[in-house]
């Protein structure tokens, strides 16, 4: 999933007042921003998997491991790589905080500042 580098999009939890500043720090950045709830968030694996490679973290590390349905469902068990993908695709809400991408770099917003990570240069890949 490739981006144009003026549009970010930005995956998040509407009902929570941490994403939404994230989302209006994000406006702030640029008047091109595309929002997605957690809810229609994409529903492929393949477009997780590109998310999770620019992210470059393991897809459980996107999770909540605090999150309810984590506990009793997906704790203590281990997955392949497609498993994961499908838990999340499939599970959306479990997703621990807001996700930004612009152009091929994405980033996990833990803080509603994270986003401006989007503008500093970014190194060069190896």
């Amino acid at each position: 999933m490739r981006t144009n580098n003026r549009e970010i999009l930005i995956y998040y939890n509407p009902e929570s007042d941490s994403d939404r500043k994230m989302v209006a720090h994000a406006q702030g950045m640029s008047p091109h921003i595309r929002t997605f709830s957690h809810a229609k968030s994409p529903s492929t694996g393949t477009s997780w998997q590109m998310i999770l490679r620019s992210l470059d973290i393991h897809p459980k590390d996107l999770l909540n491991k605090a999150h309810p349905y984590y506990q009793k469902n997906i704790r203590g068990r281990e997955f392949d790589e497609k498993d994961w993908l499908t838990v999340i695709a499939n599970n959306p809400d479990l997703i621990k905080a807001p996700i930004a991408v612009r152009g091929r770099r994405a980033i996990l917003c833990s803080s509603p500042t994270d986003i401006y990570k989007l503008t500093a240069p970014s190194a060069p890949r190896v």
